[in-house]
């Protein structure tokens, strides 16, 4: 038999420690509470997020209405009223507009929305278009296209020739 491997029977019990029960129960008197002040009371401390009579935290953060998704779709928007100087013999992709600078930065998959007149027949190639978008650009003659996505690194880009 050896001190580290003494364990106490099966089916004995510790008994519960009582506090505040008298001097020989171990912690009698404050029974370990300390002396006085509101956590030394009996019941429940302060309630979660209590700071004394401070304004608590959850009070002084601003309360912020709905939320922002978190996988939001990015869209390199375009109005129908800048197709309008586009060359009509092109094609109206994301690719050509990145070619052409008339797009710097894209920060996702074509969307046309819109704004603007357009008179003349184009193919526009894009990823999304609003209701308005689709009905000026088929009531001018041109015609709608729906791509998933990106445009693949691979696809060849047509060389515009246009004036800003």
């Amino acid at each position: 038999m050896e001190i580290h491997s003494l364990k106490p029977q099966t089916g004995a019990k510790r008994r519960k420690r009582r506090i505040g029960r008298g001097i020989s129960a171990g912690q009698g008197a404050s029974g370990g509470f300390g002396m006085r002040g509101q956590k030394s009371r009996s019941g429940r401390g302060t309630r979660p997020g209590f700071e004394g009579g401070q304004n608590p935290l959850y009070r002084r953060l601003p309360k912020l209405k709905g939320f922002r998704p978190p996988q939001a779709k990015q869209f390199t928007i375009l109005n129908v009223g800048r197709l309008q100087d586009w060359p009509a013999d092109q094609p109206v992709t994301l690719v050509n507009l990145l070619v052409a600078k008339w797009v710097k930065q894209p920060e996702g998959p074509l969307k046309v929305l819109g704004d603007g007149e357009l008179t003349q027949a184009l193919t526009v190639e894009a990823a999304a278009f609003t209701a308005s978008a689709r009905h000026k650009i088929e009531a001018a003659g041109g015609t709608c296209i729906q791509v998933e996505g990106r445009p693949a690194a691979s696809e060849a880009p047509v060389t515009a020739s246009t004036a800003d």
